[in-house]
């Protein structure tokens, strides 16, 4: 039985049954992305583009480059594309609340701090975290590290040079713009975060599914609207290896349309909305 629907559907490119079949298995050993039948349509929407790029005539054209040995970067650009880079400064504002009120009361003891944002997209949940810790952590010598990482290299370059539209900043409070955000010279519609900001701070690329060349552990670990894109078993093996690298008493937050399952559930604690303590807690994580 076939994946898709009709054979083929109508438009520029010709794209089979037998063609999105091979695109999906492709996209889930390589990056883990699950590709319902339903989102053929999608797919062939999103990948056009790249089909024009390339001047191919057909998706089995373009499966067959993507199998070419030296075709990595339009493998990566298959993922960008079928993934959505969504992503604003304190989105989901209660997983910054519980950083603030419930852990960093925890770390300020500490001399050495590392967060990880894992599926970072264009940095503005990196920046969050180091505005959220610079404010709470008390002055003095500190360890303080954040790993950003994402899959997209050219999301990346977005991300380490620090640079928005100015109305893309609105979600930033008032004191954070005004200690944090500079107007680019010239470019009154820009802003970029500051160098004590990005100082705290080491983008990299990463697939989340094949080997992290880190130990940890550490203090958190941010992977919000990512796991969305995997199947249910690739998603409890992410869960699993994220337990791995969280010291006792971290915290994991996830998207709020995901839900922690499988083997790791046992090892946390729910902290509350979408918000996990690795072990034990005496209670609910609640921001006062």
């Amino acid at each position: 039985m076939s994946l898709a629907g009709a054979d083929t559907l109508p438009g520029e490119f010709t794209f089979t049954d037998a063609d999105f079949d091979a695109l999906a298995r492709l996209a889930r050993s390589e990056f883990g992305l699950s590709l319902a039948s339903s989102k053929k349509p999608l797919v062939y929407s999103r990948l056009a583009r790249r089909l024009r790029a390339r001047g191919l005539a057909s998706f089995a054209d373009y499966m067959s480059l993507l199998d070419q040995g030296d075709e990595a970067a339009e493998r990566l650009e298959l993922v960008s594309a079928l993934t959505t880079n969504v992503t604003s400064f304190f989105r989901e504002k209660h997983h910054f609340e519980t950083l603030r009120t419930a852990l960093i009361p925890e770390l300020a003891a500490q001399k050495r701090i590392r967060i990880w944002s894992a599926g970072c997209s264009s940095g503005q949940e990196a920046f969050s975290i180091a505005m959220t810790l610079l404010d709470g952590v008390p002055p003095g010598a500190r360890d303080l590290r954040i790993l950003a990482t994402d899959i997209d290299p050219a999301i990346l370059r977005k991300a380490r040079s620090g640079r928005y539209p100015a109305e893309d900043c609105e979600t930033v409070p008032a004191d954070f713009r005004s200690r944090w955000l500079r107007p680019l010279p010239g470019q009154p519609e820009m802003v970029e975060v500051s160098a004590e900001l990005k100082a705290l701070i080491s983008f990299a690329e990463l697939n989340l599914i094949c080997d992290w060349p880190f130990k940890g552990p550490f203090d958190a670990i941010f992977c919000r609207n990512v796991a969305i894109y995997f199947d249910q078993d690739t998603q409890q093996r992410l869960w699993t290896r994220f337990a791995e690298k969280l010291r006792a008493g971290g915290i994991l937050f996830i998207g709020h349309s995901e839900r922690l399952s499988g083997p790791a559930l046992p090892e946390f604690t729910t902290a509350g909305v979408t918000t996990y303590r690795k072990g034990a807690t005496p209670g609910p994580l609640r921001p006062t």
